[in-house]
């Protein structure tokens, strides 16, 4: 394709009315601008302007041109426009992916970002799966535990703390466990990423993969057991293995079972933090620390082009979670 800038500075020079004054609408010298149409014309072997000390006139052949020319002008403004609009305004698609346990902390996080931006809209994908940022256009993704290796940018949101909950029905069958020493006697419930008889851990909560599900225990039959580090105060430290009776790759379902008496859950304190508040969960050795789960904002890029959406997306959701009581000792205080 032809170089486009000569019909732009043909129809800056029309809506000028001058070749000075196209120039400084363009930047340009005035002899720059005259240089510019006069090529022009010799490339199309016509002449486009008739011109005088005073005035500028279309010739036939330039008024057929000067219209063409006016609306390619009028198709670059309106899209240096919209650009100008995605870096300086929230507008248009904004695509955000979850884990299906995270998905409560979202609408809180995200409605006073959603009432500022009347012409946002949101696109919300929640699944256990590790959906990939690209193929799917998602402009910011929460992930919850370590992160792979990869090229995304990752901003950190907070550090959920953990804990061990059961219900008073299921302590009043099995009884309180009082050390950590006592937890492998108990019925547990756990977190399906987290599962793996073979897969080292560090006493961290991850995010499900449904790829992955084969390599942690879940696609098969064998025992699968969950690696506790427990930390005192004083600091003492125990790391133990607890096997799972019941299996699962959805937080939201994991609670619900500790909570209706089936066992032993290790969950972030926020998630936990209502139902221990109407009693429907009991904080299991709250003097022993059972690690932290990082939460990210993981986005394609972060530079000065980063579009008005993803920017606020991120700015808000930093601002929830700085809110959010995410441990358990900060609440008691």
């Amino acid at each position: 394709m032809d170089d486009l800038k000569p019909l732009a500075v043909f129809a800056e020079v029309v809506d000028a009315g001058s070749m000075s004054g196209a120039a400084r609408r363009l930047g340009m010298s005035p002899s720059a601008v005259s240089q510019t149409i006069r090529a022009l014309e010799q490339h199309g072997g016509v002449t486009l302007l008739h011109r005088s000390t005073r005035k500028l006139a279309l010739t036939e052949a330039g008024e057929r041109y000067y219209p063409h020319c006016q609306r390619m002008l009028e198709a670059a403004r309106a899209a240096a426009q919209s650009l100008q609009q995605a870096r300086e305004a929230p507008t248009g698609e904004l695509r955000v992916s979850a884990p299906v346990g995270f998905a409560n902390h979202l609408a809180p996080a995200l409605a006073p970002f959603l009432a500022e931006a009347p012409q946002l809209r949101l696109r919300l994908l929640v699944d256990d799966a590790m959906i990939d940022l690209i193929d799917a256009r998602i402009d910011v993704a929460i992930r919850i535990g370590r992160l792979a290796d990869s090229s995304w940018i990752a901003r950190k949101l907070c550090d959920f703390e953990t804990i061990l909950c059961a219900s008073p029905d299921y302590l009043a069958r099995a009884g309180v466990p009082a050390a950590p020493l006592q937890l492998p006697a108990h019925q547990w419930l756990a977190f399906g990423r987290e599962l793996s008889p073979a897969e080292p851990h560090d006493g961290t909560l991850l995010a499900a993969s449904a790829t992955n599900l084969g390599k942690v225990g879940l696609a098969t039959s064998q025992p699968v057991t969950r690696l506790l580090d427990a930390r005192s105060a004083d600091g003492e430290h125990h790391r133990l293995h607890v096997q799972a009776r019941i299996a699962s790759n959805n937080q939201i379902s994991l609670q619900q079972m500790c909570e209706h008496g089936l066992g032993i859950a290790h969950l972030a304190y926020a998630d936990a933090a209502p139902a221990l508040a109407r009693g429907a969960l009991v904080h299991l050795l709250p003097q022993w620390r059972f690690g932290t789960m990082p939460v990210w904002a993981v986005t394609p890029r972060r530079d000065e082009a980063e579009a008005a959406k993803v920017r606020g997306a991120v700015d808000v959701l930093k601002r929830y979670f700085a809110a959010l009581p995410v441990a358990a000792s900060a609440a008691a205080a």
